[in-house]
């Protein structure tokens, strides 16, 4: 085993332990305060992929996002004593990043032709508020909807799914390329079968869920199925968003937090874009009047 595989192997060990642990015993209050340093971090890399190169104009970028993470705790309803967040404007918030990530699209299928309409300092920072702030949302929604964690982990797993089966599927029958004015070692074939894997992945998980949590209508299962394929598609938009800001920026890897990983955007790229979709479908199917 060579020295990068094993530094890998043990890095993605001890996120994993490091994130099943504060997901299943963390309070969603203290969840919520745990996750905004990482969130932070991510801001300090997003820095560079705007361009930012001193220290102070990174920091101050990163301050920028931690007061806006602060004015949403009074704005959701997010205290020690809460049960349930303000849905209304959860759900505005989710909206207002699904509906970025779904701009994205077109951003990345006009690329490199229309940098012009977005390679700029405070588009790029836009860009970073509208990843990073519903990303800590939806996440903190979904520890407040399901305290145990089991939803959150949920997701996580999707994302890992896609990234697991499009690396295999692509290393060992990509033959068309999917973007390679962005990621030359990107392929149809890799997204096919990311999405086999999250199907197949969801397909459990919805059993498990349907089994062991809350019974489901068919209705809502055919909907937690279709969820997959929308996770799977914003995962590689997420992801090849993330390499057409780094390739504008002439950099490998958002930065260097992680051992044999690159950074912590590197690492949840596809999760920013996917969380959206998978909590406000969660909020809406899972509904109380949904139930059987």
């Amino acid at each position: 085993m060579n020295r990068v595989l094993k530094q890998r192997i043990i890095t993605a060990i001890l996120l994993a332990l490091a994130l099943i642990a504060a997901t299943t015993l963390l309070q969603p209050f203290y969840f919520a305060l745990v996750l905004m340093p990482v969130v932070l971090l991510a801001a300090w890399e997003w820095g560079g992929l705007i361009g930012l190169v001193g220290w102070r104009s990174r920091l101050t970028y990163c301050a920028t996002i931690a007061m806006m993470l602060a004015g949403l705790f009074p704005l959701l309803g997010i205290s020690r004593d809460a049960v349930t967040l303000d849905t209304l404007r959860v759900s505005m918030i989710l909206i207002l990043g699904l509906v970025f990530w779904c701009l994205s699209l077109f951003v990345l299928r006009g690329y490199p032709g229309n940098k012009s309409l977005w390679n700029d300092a405070s588009r790029i920072a836009s860009m970073g508020i509208f990843s990073l702030i519903p990303t800590w949302v939806g996440l903190v929604q979904l520890k407040y909807m399901q305290t145990e964690g089991y939803f959150l982990l949920a997701l996580v797993v999707l994302v890992a799914a896609v990234d697991i089966g499009a690396f295999f599927a692509g290393t060992n029958f990509g033959r068309h390329k999917l973007a390679p004015a962005l990621s030359p070692k990107k392929s149809w074939e890799g997204v096919w079968g990311g999405l086999i894997a999250c199907a197949i992945v969801g397909s459990g998980l919805i059993w498990l869920l349907h089994s062991q949590l809350k019974a489901l209508l068919m209705l809502q299962i055919l909907a937690l199925l279709l969820m997959t394929t929308l996770v799977t598609v914003l995962s590689v938009v997420g992801d090849l968003l993330e390499s057409m800001l780094k390739r504008n920026q002439s950099i490998k890897d958002s930065g260097k937090m992680l051992p044999g990983h690159g950074g912590i955007l590197d690492r949840i790229d596809g999760l920013m874009a996917a969380t959206p979709i998978y909590v406000l479908l969660l909020m809406l199917l899972l509904a109380q009047g949904w139930t059987q």
